[in-house]
Order: C-alpha cells, then sequence, then structure tokens
C-alpha cells in the first residue's frame, strides 16, 4: 500500500484523540476562521471550479458523465453563500462532545455516566459537489471527527482550493491539532483507503446508486448511507387536489437531480380522472416525461402533451431518474399504495397527501422509510432543512443513525464509572450487597469540576 495514503490516515487517526477534546469555543473560532475564509476567497474558488466545469463539459459530450452530476458541480457565490451559512449554523450549536446522556447511582459512591464522545476518524468519500467538503468538515470538527475526504475528479480543482483554504483557517487557530483532516484525489486512494479498518472507524459515501453500493461491497468498514433515492408521493382519495399539485410539482421539479424528488406517484383510482389531467399540464410545461402504468396512460394519452407520456415498465418502479421523468400508477387503495412503496421502495422519503388523518396516520406508521412526510413534499428531507444545519448524508440504515443525518450521526458515547475502590465481590455471594440502580440528575463535567 502507498506509504503516502497510510501516513496521511495515521496522521489523522492520531490527531484525532487530541481533536476530541478541544474545547468548544476553541473549535467555534476554528469555524469562525473557516467561513471567513471562503468569504476572501470567492474568486480563487469559482476560477477553480470553473476548471473543472470545462474538463465536465466535455465528459458530457462524450457520455462519461451525467448532466445531473455537473448541476451539482457548480460552485457560483449564491453557493458560497450557502457553505458560509451553513459553518455559521454549525456555530450556534451547543458543543456536542461530553455532553452527559444518562446517569446512574448504582450504589453510594459509585455512579455511572453515559457521555457523548467523537466517533474517531471518519472517510468520507463523495461524487461532484464541492460543497461537501465544507458541510461535513464543519460537522466533524464541532463534533471533534478527523476526517478523510476523497472527492471525484471531476470536481479535483474546486475539491483541493476548498480543502486547503478550510484546513489552512482551523491550523492557524491557536489550539487545534495539525494533520486532523486530509485530502486524497485518486480512485486508487480510495480501494486502499477502504481497506484501512485498523484505523478508519466508519464511510460515509455521497453519490450514485452504483458508487454507494461498490463502497459497501468493498470494505469492511461501517458504512453510513444509502445507494438509492427511490421516493414516492401517494395521492389518496380523500386529498385536497389544489394541496395535491402543489406537493407533487414541488417533490418532481424544484430539483430532479437529488435524492430526495420523487420517483413514482401513487394515485388512488377514485380521484385519478380528476387529478392526473391538471398535474400533468404541469408537469408538461416544466418538461417532464410521464411513464404511465395502464390505467394512468389511458388518462393521459389523449392530453396532446409535448413531452412523451410512455408506458411503464417493470424496471420503471425500481428507477431512480434523477431527472425530469416521473413513473405514474393508479392504485385501487392506500394499502396497495403503501405496498408498493415498501416492495419498490429505498426507504428514503415518501409522502402521503391527504385530508383524512385516520389514512394519514396509518401511511405513516406502515410506510418503512427513514423520512415519511404528511401534506408535504419529499424534497423536504434534507439536514439543513431539518434544523441540523447541515448534513454529512442521508441514512436508510436502522442502526446509529437513520434518516438526514447531521452531527449527532457523528457521535458515539461511553460509559464512565466513579466510584471509591468498589469492588465486584462485594455483590455476590450470600450477604451481597444490593444495587440501587437510581436515576440522578447529574452533569458529568460538573460534578468533575465541584470534585
Amino acid at each position: 500500500m502507498p506509504q503516502d495514503i497510510i501516513t496521511k490516515v495515521k496522521t489523522a487517526k492520531s490527531a484525532s484523540i487530541p481533536l476530541a477534546s478541544v474545547p468548544g469555543h476553541v473549535k467555534n473560532r476554528a469555524l469562525t476562521a473557516m467561513a471567513s475564509a471562503l468569504d476572501s476567497n470567492r474568486e480563487g474558488i469559482i476560477f477553480a471550479n470553473k476548471r473543472d466545469l470545462v474538463a465536465a463539459q466535455r465528459l458530457v459530450e462524450t457520455g462519461r458523465l451525467s448532466k445531473a452530476l455537473v448541476k451539482r458541480l457548480k460552485v457560483d457565490d449564491s453557493k458560497i453563500d450557502e457553505m458560509i451559512a451553513g459553518i455559521n449554523d454549525v456555530i450556534k450549536f451547543e458543543d456536542p462532545v461530553g455532553k452527559t446522556l444518562s446517569a446512574l447511582e448504582l450504589d453510594t459512591g459509585l455512579e455511572l455516566y453515559q457521555v457523548s464522545c467523537p466517533i474517531g476518524l471518519i472517510g468520507v468519500i463523495f461524487e461532484s459537489r464541492p460543497d461537501v467538503v465544507p458541510q461535513i468538515m464543519a460537522l466533524c470538527l464541532k463534533s471533534g471527527n478527523a476526517t478523510i475526504f476523497k472527492g471525484g475528479s471531476e470536481a479535483a480543482y474546486s475539491n483541493r482550493t476548498i480543502f486547503d483554504i478550510l484546513v489552512n483557517a482551523i491550523e492557524s487557530t491557536e489550539g487545534m491539532p495539525h494533520g486532523a483532516f486530509a485530502l486524497m484525489e485518486t480512485r486508487e486512494e480510495v480501494n486502499e483507503m477502504l481497506k484501512l479498518d485498523e484505523y478508519i472507524n466508519l464511510i460515509i459515501p455521497r453519490g450514485s446508486n452504483e458508487f454507494v453500493k461498490y463502497i459497501q461491497d468493498n470494505t469492511r468498514i461501517p458504512v453510513l448511507g444509502h445507494s438509492d433515492g427511490i421516493c414516492h408521493v401517494y395521492v389518496d382519495s380523500e386529498a385536497d387536489m389544489n394541496r395535491a399539485i402543489d406537493v407533487c410539482y414541488d417533490a418532481k421539479v424544484q430539483y430532479p437531480a437529488v435524492c430526495n424528488a420523487m420517483e413514482t406517484l401513487l394515485v388512488h383510482k377514485d380521484i385519478a380522472e380528476k387529478f392526473l389531467p391538471d398535474v400533468g399540464k404541469k408537469y408538461n410545461e416544466a418538461g417532464v416525461e410521464l411513464r404511465c402504468d395502464n390505467r394512468s396512460f389511458s388518462i393521459l394519452k389523449e392530453m396532446g402533451f409535448l413531452k412523451a407520456v410512455l408506458h411503464a415498465t417493470e424496471e420503471d418502479w425500481r428507477t431512480e431518474y434523477n431527472d425530469l421523468i416521473l413513473s405514474i400508477r393508479v392504485v385501487d387503495s392506500l394499502d396497495e399504495g403503501i405496498d408498493h412503496i415498501n416492495r419498490y421502495g429505498s426507504h428514503h422519503t415518501d409522502a402521503i397527501v391527504t385530508e383524512d388523518k385516520s389514512n394519514a396516520s396509518r401511511f405513516i406508521d406502515l410506510v418503512d422509510s427513514s423520512s415519511v412526510m404528511w401534506n408535504a413534499s419529499t424534497r423536504f428531507s434534507d439536514g439543513y432543512r431539518y434544523g441540523k444545519g447541515a448534513e454529512v448524508g442521508i441514512s436508510t440504515n436502522k442502526i446509529h443513525a437513520r434518516g438526514p443525518v447531521g452531527m449527532e450521526g457523528l457521535l458515539i458515547y461511553k460509559y464512565v464509572l466513579l466510584g471509591g475502590g468498589n469492588r465486584v465481590a462485594d455483590y455476590a455471594g450470600a450477604n451481597a450487597r444490593k444495587f440501587t440502580h437510581r436515576k440522578l440528575n447529574v452533569n458529568l463535567a460538573d460534578k468533575m469540576a465541584r470534585d
């Protein structure tokens, strides 16, 4: 294995130890320096990004890169403003490290504390989006985690420029360790990185389905993320038509190239004849291609749309388009809609539009997804919109973290037991002492400061 990869990873692993104990006010100073550095280096960032965009356009023309990835690649002043806003939101959060999650008296003079702590060293592997670098670096810094970044080659200039600006700001802040953040830049480094389970505690991949599946299949390191973003909106028989049109249009059209955009629209048979022509006109105006089951096709085929109305195949129900393409199915009941979502969906984000509370409750209870919406667009499934400041990714896992993952997904906990020479032997045998197991309302940090 190339020695420079090992060196980078070992250095970051070593730096993760002091980083875990950096006080909150020092981390906030470093975050402030990061935001200021982005603001004062706009021209250099945009220049580097233009170099990537020129190269990316050539890849699109030869079919080696999708237009969706190019959209995610672009950085302008507005995108830099968003990066800065995300960092400033993270600054506002209280320090998440060292928080007492629970406290329990095991016996008089023997107290057990559950305390939040960083995961350690995290590997972030992503495609196309340079704004991932400040997002995740801010969250990892605040949560005390060292991080190895690996971006796609299509964003190489942008990633290196932004990374260098941010790391220089961090390491120029007094009290911050050096080497906690590193950038890898070649495909070979990814494959070697995936072998380093001795050092790296968690991998977070951000990219296409194939990309995430490759990461999941080629490492023993735990992976936090999702491979597919096949999201649904089910329009119930009791839906308000105007509300349904607004939600369904936003979920598909507002930004189709992302994982929380709707890919399949399910419509109850009782309102299909009324609803589909109205929403179909809106989709047609936006240039959406519709792929329909037999019933929705029979309703929409005579509309004279400019864009194609095609017959859906079985594969369409399993496809994440990331484009202005939508599959449509008419269902006979709420339960049929739920069954379709649980069968074909990716457990990411799914929504119901209805005025019937009992139908909404059944949908919420039975749809097995990390985010479930009632009368709201699937596009709300996002760390920033969920008030997390920024997100490290969206997870469909059922362990550790689920849904849009913010800082809480970068933390674990340790148990701290405070005693006075206590022995397990005293709690065994005929005259054993009894555990009290009494809950305490005590903060460990406060106790350590007092005592």
